[in-house]
């Protein structure tokens, strides 16, 4: 197996990506992991502050690969039924009638997933585990591709219901877009980003993106790195270190999500190096720093930048 630079999508996703740079200035490390997790047919939590471009992001994602698009700003009064639907009586017919939920889409964002009730939040966690809804007992598939993308805002918890362990689990990386720099900031006042992404063609198709989907697990993994998978997971279950590891479902993550990276990078087998890319965006989530780790001052990133760092790399010349 060797680099497959002439990928049938090379191309369209470097457009893809070029594209939603006119909208968001200097995140292309941010790009990279939100089309990684979408062509691993995972969901994404943007975990910031108001204003640094989550919802443009989103928008302009939407945009470029075709997808329909549903926003739903999370509030305490936002009911299970907004998100996966309900039945209604129609007096005239005499008969219930379905009426969908926001969810019915191919790209759903959770605006602010943790200033609704956690009964909402755990609708919308099952539709995201399932991929499809259950309304009085009749189950409905969502249209495919799905991918929902959650923020939330990690300053202020007044009027906030923090999303459990288990339920963050559900999403399959965590992303931080931070402040600009200067010239980025500059760009962003110069530009219009809204009028830029009004004008943004749809550079890949719903069908084309289930067939990445495919392609992308299709990817080679050799044992070694099946291997090294697996103890890099073990590595956050260093107890003097972490209170909480990376469960099964953390590994799956990182599996899907190295393929995903060796895809974009233009080949099709996977090697440590996408491991690497992509280590913090599934883990950071996933685990809790004990009190020792936290009374050495340590931070969740550099604790698992060490737990990282004591698995030893496979060899080059094995992983082909």
């Amino acid at each position: 197996m060797t680099e497959q630079n002439n990928f049938p999508y090379a191309s369209r996703i470097e457009e893809v990506k070029n594209t939603i740079r006119l909208a968001i200035h200097g995140k292309d490390e941010i790009i990279d992991m939100v089309l990684c997790a979408a062509f691993a047919g995972g969901h994404i939590l943007l975990e910031d502050i108001p204003g640094v471009g989550k919802t443009t992001l989103v928008t302009a994602l939407a945009k470029v690969l075709d997808l329909s698009y549903k926003r739903v700003q999370f509030t305490p009064d936002v009911l299970p039924s907004d998100i996966s639907g309900f039945t209604m009586y129609d007096k005239n017919t005499g008969e219930f009638s379905f009426r969908e939920g926001a969810v019915y889409t191919n790209l759903f964002l959770a605006d602010e997933i943790n200033r609704t009730s956690p009964k909402t939040q755990s609708a919308l966690l099952e539709v995201m585990e399932e991929g499809r809804a259950t309304v009085d007992g009749v189950t409905r598939d969502l249209p495919k591709p799905f991918l929902v993308i959650a923020t939330q805002n990690p300053i202020g918890a007044s009027g906030t219901q923090k999303l459990p362990e288990s339920q963050l689990d559900r999403f399959m990386v965590r992303l931080s877009m931070g402040y600009p720099n200067h010239e980025s900031a500059l760009d962003i006042l110069k530009g219009d980003s809204h009028e830029i992404i009004r004008e943004m063609p749809a550079i890949i198709h719903q069908e084309e993106i289930l067939q990445i989907q495919k392609t992308v697990s299709e990817i080679h993994v050799s044992e070694s790195l099946y291997d090294y998978a697996v103890s890099l997971t073990e590595a956050t279950r260093n107890e003097d270190v972490f209170t909480l590891g990376l469960s099964p479902r953390g590994s799956i993550a990182l599996l899907k999500m190295a393929k995903s990276h060796a895809f974009l990078s233009g080949r099709d087998f996977v090697i440590p190096e996408d491991f690497r890319e992509v280590f913090l965006a599934i883990a950071n989530h996933r685990v809790l720093l004990s009190t020792k780790a936290k009374a050495t001052g340590s931070t969740v990133n550099t604790a698992l930048l060490n737990a990282f760092g004591s698995c030893p790399i496979p060899r080059v010349h094995e992983t082909h």
